[in-house]
């Protein structure tokens, strides 16, 4: 599943934003609808996407309803960790990402910071990372 980090110009702003929402050791990520594929999604991942990049993933523990509005709750693990950076366009809601498409990890998110994303973007073009 991929969803836009909205407001977040970097990794570090989402990780900020998710410490400050942590409770009980999960992120919660409220929705308007339950995913259809719901079932199959618990265990993958939420790939976030900054200034139009994939840039790190969240693994989904799992989904309840909020109980005042019926609203669909994505229970995250707080746990963000940076992927390497893969150009998406950006969309509302969220939308279903295939597994083959997913970008692979490069570590904890702190470790994509040490890198400027142009930077990153330029070895990438020249297939040095």
């Amino acid at each position: 599943m991929s969803k836009v980090a909205v407001g977040c110009a970097s990794i570090a702003a989402l990780g900020k934003r998710q410490q400050l929402r942590t409770v009980g050791g999960e992120v919660p990520l409220v929705t308007r609808f339950m995913p259809k594929r719901a079932s199959e999604m618990v265990g993958g991942s939420i790939y976030w996407i900054v200034k139009h990049q994939l840039v790190a993933r969240q693994r989904i523990i799992g989904f309840a309803e909020r109980d005042e509005d019926k609203k669909t709750i994505v229970r995250l693990d707080p746990q963000l960790v940076a992927v390497r950076p893969f150009p998406k366009r950006a969309h509302q809601g969220w939308r279903y990402l295939a597994a083959a498409d997913a970008p692979p990890d490069l570590g904890a998110a702190g470790e994509a910071e040490t890198l400027p994303s142009e930077l990153m973007r330029r070895l990438m073009a020249l297939a040095l990372i």
